[in-house]
């Protein structure tokens, strides 16, 4: 047992570690484990993933931790590896690790093949010291990994399938040498040398196809490591160098040739192309990049030899944020893992007592110790628990990833499961429902100023603002040949507007409702907002400050589009039962125009207007407390808190950095429709974790009793258990076959 030297441990910040894990074979290993890490001092939470043989462990830095760690795997019976090693395994070809699983057909089929003869009244049966010398290095060979495994699980005073499978098979080949050596000379006994043969190999087939499954179901991860390049052409002064792109800095120049896939995040410097970003965001069609524009990495260039600006390289490119949403939800654990964890802690002992039953009980009324005991090893074999650890982590890895195939990355496993109970989706508008780029369509100047001086004044005073109205001015003004002045004294009010100073002037740039807020007398332009706001506008004000306070300047009047599906989007979610909301911060005027652009009903209130950002949160609360499971949909920092109260949270792809980490559920494009595929995945995935839990459980509940009362024989348990496994995997992976809805 190792001693924990608890003070090399900081015990004030938390950090995730990954470590792979080997050995383990069913649900109750997984637990075992679990408890193993959870005892380390400064581990906070471990979560043992079966499907991917690996662990995430919430624990405190510390210099000797990650030892600690793989300590406590070593300690509790099992082998610490790297995280990566699981992936790096998978690589190999389909056939790797058959071998022992073909040594043991070959020493099992002339111990079953004989079996076919009593169907014809004929003996076959091999002498019983070749049925020995061809069962025994089955038994204790092939079969030494169950041994050690059980033996670790009996030192933890706990079981698994391990110990099921070297007890029950154990006790075959023990009863089958006790009959050999005890017959009278000459007699002819029936030995079961085949059925502890047989069953050892049908159980490592049963493991080998597991891991074939598992392969298929990690191809998302496998494919994303895939679109990495290993060298970049760099620009230096000497020319064209190729380098490793780990080498590769922020703000050097590569040169990225027609069909080859960017190492790194960067800019467009030099060229233009159209880039396949198929891969990050399931978008088939290319997207054309001038210069300026964004390059993602591993998306692929066109026919266009460009030059790029790197930007962010390493753990900080969108793929490695990618990859590492990825990993996090295939690593978690969904909430309804929590009763096959609870049943899996109880698992073993009540089936090694159920098999002592059934021992004593065909003993104890009078049949032969033998047929007792050959019962008994039915009971143990056929209960073996491997489909119950697969069946959620299975069909987690299979649909987040087909989901993130078809650019949904899911964040973590609970939102998963959450998403398919959502009865109320609520959108946030601009640039969720909306195009999100607004344009200036009408300015209108009071009190002798010009609409060029409106214009350079507004575009100078937000020009640092990343708001799509002030990006609207700004652009307007560009397009105008405006300079702009360096504003001083800028002050962003959430909600509201902005205020700052050009020149020796001090302006404020916000809504109609913040001017009427500061009492600014808005009476002259009244008919015209309105009007504008009838029509679905967003109408904006300006202000001057003065030694006599403050005087309205211009009003302005900006435009904004529907983003294409949206409408099909929301009347799908009605369609599915599901009610649809729209939180704006326009003016309700403007709001239900655009709403019912969108095909919504305000008279049914499917719109909240003139919501201040940090009000959003609490509309999303007041949802959840009328009872229903509600979704968050959002793009910028603004929702983030909404993002995270919400049962679930969408954040678009094209939105800010904070919405996404706030989001469960991110959308690698801006498209609304994604919503409803986000929605579909996750009930397909429950629907497959339901499916896997009800025939793991199905097995047992009927295989038990069946083995019990004398209908199974161990060789049949033997395939039955291994059957198990092998349809759960074959049931998740099913999932790989859906498709978003195209309608």
């Amino acid at each position: 047992m190792t001693t924990y030297p608890t003070q090399s441990i900081v015990t004030t910040i938390s950090e995730p570690v990954d470590i792979g894990i080997g050995g383990m074979t069913c649900a109750s290993c997984v637990s075992r484990v679990e408890k193993a890490l959870r005892k380390v001092p400064g581990v906070q939470d471990a979560t043992v993933n079966l499907a991917t043989e690996s662990a995430r462990i919430l624990a405190a830095p510390g210099v000797h931790m990650q030892a600690l760690l793989r300590r406590a795997v070593r300690d509790a019976g099992y082998e610490p590896r790297t995280a990566e090693a699981g992936l790096d395994a998978q690589e190999a070809s389909p056939w790797s690790g058959f071998m022992p699983v073909a040594i043991g057909l070959l020493l099992s089929m002339p111990l079953t093949v004989p079996m076919l003869g009593d169907l014809f009244e004929q003996h076959w049966m091999l002498p019983p010291w070749w049925q020995f010398l061809l069962a025994t290095p089955v038994q204790f060979g092939l079969g030494a990994r169950f041994y050690r495994a059980g033996l670790h699980a009996l030192k933890a005073r706990t079981g698994n399938m391990d110990l099921l499978v070297s007890i029950g098979t154990t006790a075959g080949w023990a009863l089958s040498v006790w009959l050999w050596l005890t017959a009278e000379a000459g007699a002819v006994v029936h030995l079961y040398f085949e059925g502890s043969a047989i069953v050892i190999t049908l159980v490592l087939l049963g493991k080998w196809l597991e891991v074939r499954a598992k392969w298929q179901t990690t191809s998302a991860i496998r494919a994303l490591h895939a679109l990495r390049p290993n060298m970049a052409h760099l620009l230096g002064l000497d020319g064209e160098v190729d380098v490793p792109v780990a080498e590769v800095l922020v703000s050097d120049k590569l040169v990225v040739k027609p069909g080859e896939r960017f190492p790194v995040d960067g800019t467009l410097f030099e060229g233009h192309t159209e880039v396949d970003e198929s891969m990050l965001t399931g978008e088939p069609l290319p997207v054309a990049k001038d210069v300026g524009t964004a390059l993602t990495g591993g998306s692929i260039n066109g026919e266009g030899r460009i030059v790029m600006q790197v930007g962010a390289v390493g753990n900080e490119t969108v793929l490695s944020h990618i990859i590492r949403l990825v990993e996090d939800a295939q690593a978690a654990k969904a909430p309804i893992q929590r009763m096959v964890d609870q049943v899996s802690a109880v698992f073993v002992p009540v089936v090694l007592v159920l098999a002592v039953a059934t021992l004593l009980g065909w003993w104890l009324t009078g049949h032969s110790f033998e047929l007792a005991v050959i019962r008994a090893v039915a009971v143990l074999v056929i209960a073996c628990p491997c489909a119950l650890g697969l069946a959620t982590p299975a069909a987690i890895m299979a649909g987040t990833g087909v989901a993130a195939k078809h650019g949904i990355l899911i964040k973590d496993a609970q939102a998963l499961e959450l998403a398919h109970k959502v009865d109320v989706v609520a959108f946030d508008k601009t640039g969720t429902l909306t195009v999100g780029r607004p344009k200036l369509t009408s300015l209108f100047p009071l009190h002798g100023i010009s609409e060029d001086e409106v214009l350079q004044i507004a575009a100078s005073v937000q020009s640092g603002s990343e708001h799509p109205l002030a990006r609207a001015v700004v652009a307007r003004a560009q397009e105008c040949g405006q300079v702009f002045e360096a504003p001083e004294s800028v002050r962003s009010i959430a909600g509201r507007g902005t205020e700052g100073a050009v020149g020796a002037r001090n302006f404020l740039i916000g809504s109609l409702r913040w001017m009427e807020e500061l009492n600014v007398d808005t009476l002259a332009v009244k008919a015209r907002t309105v009007e504008w706001q009838s029509q679905g506008a967003t109408v904006s004000a300006m202000a001057e400050r003065t030694a006599q306070g403050l005087t309205l300047r211009a009003v302005m009047a900006f435009g904004d589009e529907p983003k294409p599906g949206a409408k099909e989007a929301l009347a799908t979610l009605r369609r599915r039962g599901i009610k649809t909301v729209m939180i704006s911060g326009d003016n309700q005027g403007a709001a239900e125009v655009m709403a019912r652009r969108l095909g919504l009903r305000p008279e049914d209130g499917e719109v909240m207007a003139e919501v201040l950002p940090g009000e959003k949160a609490a509309r999303v609360i007041a949802l959840k407390e009328g009872g229903y499971t509600v979704a968050m949909v959002g793009d910028g920092v603004n929702d983030a808190p909404a993002l995270a109260v919400a049962d679930v949270g969408f954040a678009m792809g094209n939105g800010t950095d904070v919405a996404m980490h706030a989001a469960g559920i991110t959308l690698m494009r801006g498209d609304p429709t994604l919503v409803v595929a986000s929605l579909d995945i996750s009930d397909k995935t429950v629907a497959k974790i339901r499916q896997n839990l009800f025939w793991a459980f199905a097995y047992n509940v009927a295989g038990i009793p069946l083995a019990a009362f004398g209908f199974l024989s161990p060789v049949m348990a033997g395939a039955a258990m291994a059957l198990s496994s092998v349809s759960v995997m074959s049931n998740a992976l099913l999932l790989k076959r859906w498709k978003p809805d195209k309608q």
